[in-house]
C-alpha cells in the first residue's frame, strides 16, 4: 500500500513584496540629504505663499500646535503661531425679567416686532372702532365700600394687585392681616387686575388665617367665622382658575364625622348630635359674579343653582356677562338617534332653539329654580346678557320668571347691554343694540304689569337709544 505524502507549503515571500536589486542600487547612488538641506528645506516651504495659504485656514492646521520656546523660534526663524480663535459669545437662557428662553436661535425680528402692519392689531383696532365694551369697571354692587379713585388706600390696594404674583408668595402670611373692610376690595382689584384672575388658593390666603399662628380653638374660631365680611367680589375669576364649585367647597365646608367604632349596648346611651355646619361668611350678602366678557362661555348654571341653594340671605347678586341658562351648554350641537332611525337634541336646547323656534323652556326651568333658592333678592345686575333678556319675561307652561312672587323683593335691576356700536359699527350690529335696548324696556313693562301695584316698585336700568 503506497505511502501518503503530505505537500508541505512554502511560506517564503514572494520577491514581488520587496525591492529589486536595481531598485535597490538606484537607490544607494542617490545621496542622502543631510540635517541642514532638511531645515533649509524647512524654512523655504514654511515662508511661501502655500503655507500662508494652509495656515490661514483652520482646517489644515493641527487640532493643538506644538509650542516653540522664544529664543528657538527666533534661531529656527520659525513664525509666531496664530492666536487661537475667540470663543463664541453664549447666549443668555434668561431674559430681562428672569424668564427662561426658549431652545434654539432667537426668533426674527419682524416676528417679534408689532408694526403697524400686525393682524392681530389691525383686527384689534378695527374691533375697538366698531364695538365699546363697558368691562368689569362698572360691575360694583350698591351698598358696599370700596375706597375712593386716587386715594392712598385705592392706591396701594391697586399696586398691590399688580404685583400679586409676588405677594402671592412672599407676603401670604400676612395678607390674611389686612382689614376686614378692605379685603372685599383687594379681592376685587386682583381679579381685573390679573390676567387670569384670582385662584381659590389665592382667596385662601385672604380669608383663612396661615397655619402655626393661632391655638387650635382661635384657629378654629377665625377659620370657620368671619362676621365683618359681607361682600365678596369675583369679577373676572369664576371660569378661568376659579369655579363655582371651588367656592361651595370653601365657603360650605364640609366636617367629616368619624365613624363610630364601638355598638352600644343600650339604647338608652347618649349619642353625639352632629352640629351643623358654620360657613365661612355667615354674613355674606353682596356676590358679584360677573364674567370676562371673553371667558363667558366657561360659567356652569348647574353649579351655580347648587350653590344658590346655600345662600338664601343674599340680597345683591351680579351675574354680569352670563350666557344663556343652559344645563347642557356644551351639547348643543350633540344629537341622539332614536329607535325609529331619527335624530333628536341630546340636550334642552340646540342651536336654532332660540332664533328660529323661541323654545325658551329649558332657560325658563333654569331661572325658576334659580329665583326659588335667591328669594331674598333685592338687586340683581345683568348687564351683557342681552342675549336672554327675553326669557325674563317669556312663558312656557308653568315655567317662567315669578317676579311678583319669588323674586318680588328685587327693587334695582340692571339691563345693559354691556357693548355700543361704534361710528364703523356695521348695520347688523347696530340693529342687534337697538333691539337689545327695546327688549329691557319690554322687560321693564313686563315686570311692572305682573306686579300691578300689589308688590315693590322696581327700577330698571338700562341703555337709551340716542334720538
Amino acid at each position: 500500500m503506497p505511502k501518503k505524502r503530505n505537500h508541505i507549503r512554502s511560506f517564503k515571500p514572494t520577491p514581488a513584496a520587496f525591492p529589486t536589486a536595481s531598485s535597490s542600487g538606484s537607490s544607494a547612488d542617490k545621496p542622502s540629504r543631510s540635517v541642514n538641506e532638511l531645515l533649509a528645506n524647512l524654512r523655504r516651504t514654511s515662508i511661501g505663499p502655500s503655507a500662508a495659504a494652509a495656515a490661514a485656514s483652520p482646517s489644515a492646521l493641527p487640532a493643538t500646535a506644538p509650542s516653540v520656546p522664544p529664543a528657538i523660534r527666533e534661531i529656527l526663524q520659525i513664525p509666531e503661531t496664530p492666536a487661537p480663535a475667540p470663543r463664541r459669545i453664549t447666549r443668555q437662557r434668561f431674559d430681562g425679567h428672569g424668564r427662561r428662553l426658549p431652545a434654539g436661535p432667537p426668533p426674527p425680528g419682524s416676528w417679534v416686532s408689532r408694526g403697524p402692519a400686525d393682524p392681530s392689531a389691525e383686527a384689534s383696532s378695527s374691533s375697538s372702532s366698531r364695538l365699546s365694551h363697558r368691562g368689569l369697571q362698572d360691575t360694583c354692587l350698591p351698598g358696599t365700600y370700596l375706597p375712593s379713585r386716587g386715594s392712598m388706600i385705592d392706591i396701594v390696594l391697586r399696586k398691590l394687585a399688580c404685583d400679586w404674583s409676588f405677594h402671592r408668595v412672599y407676603n401670604q402670611y400676612h395678607l390674611f392681616f389686612v382689614p376686614n373692610h378692605l379685603k372685599s376690595a383687594l379681592i376685587r382689584y386682583v381679579g381685573i387686575a390679573n390676567e387670569d384672575g384670582l385662584s381659590i388658593s389665592d382667596l385662601k390666603i385672604i380669608l383663612l388665617p396661615p397655619p402655626d399662628t393661632f391655638d387650635e380653638d382661635e384657629l378654629d374660631e377665625l377659620a370657620t367665622s368671619n362676621l365683618e365680611v359681607n361682600y365678596l367680589d369675583l369679577s373676572g375669576s369664576i371660569g378661568r382658575l376659579m369655579r363655582l364649585k371651588d367656592i361651595s367647597d370653601l365657603l360650605f365646608p364640609v366636617k367629616e364625622q368619624e365613624p363610630a367604632s364601638e355598638l352600644q349596648e343600650s339604647w338608652d346611651a347618649a349619642e353625639a348630635i352632629p352640629s351643623p355646619p358654620r360657613t365661612l361668611l355667615p354674613n355674606l350678602t353682596h356676590l358679584s359674579l360677573a364674567l370676562h366678557p371673553h371667558h363667558a362661555s366657561s360659567a356652569s348654571w348647574r353649579q351655580l343653582i347648587a350653590l344658590s341653594s346655600k345662600l338664601t340671605t343674599l340680597t345683591h347678586l351680579s351675574l354680569a356677562y352670563w350666557p344663556e341658562p343652559c344645563f347642557t351648554p356644551r351639547a348643543r350641537l350633540s344629537t341622539v338617534a332614536t329607535p325609529q332611525g331619527g335624530q333628536i337634541p341630546y340636550g334642552g336646547t340646540n342651536l336654532y332653539s332660540h332664533s328660529l323656534d323661541h323654545d325658551w323652556s329649558e332657560a325658563l326651568l333654569v331661572l325658576r329654580m334659580f329665583s326659588r333658592n335667591l328669594y331674598a333678592l333685592e338687586f340683581l345686575d345683568l348687564t351683557g346678557c342681552s342675549p336672554w333678556f327675553k326669557a325674563l319675561c317669556a312663558e312656557s307652561g308653568h315655567d317662567f320668571v315669578n317676579w311678583a312672587d319669588s323674586w318680588g323683593k328685587i327693587t334695582e335691576l340692571r339691563l345693559y347691554t354691556g357693548w355700543t356700536p361704534g361710528p364703523d359699527a356695521l348695520p347688523s350690529e347696530q340693529a342687534s343694540y337697538r333691539e337689545s335696548v327695546e327688549m329691557a324696556k319690554t322687560v321693564a313693562k313686563h315686570i311692572r304689569t305682573m306686579r300691578a301695584g300689589k308688590g315693590r316698585f322696581i327700577a330698571v336700568e338700562h341703555d337709551n337709544l340716542d334720538a
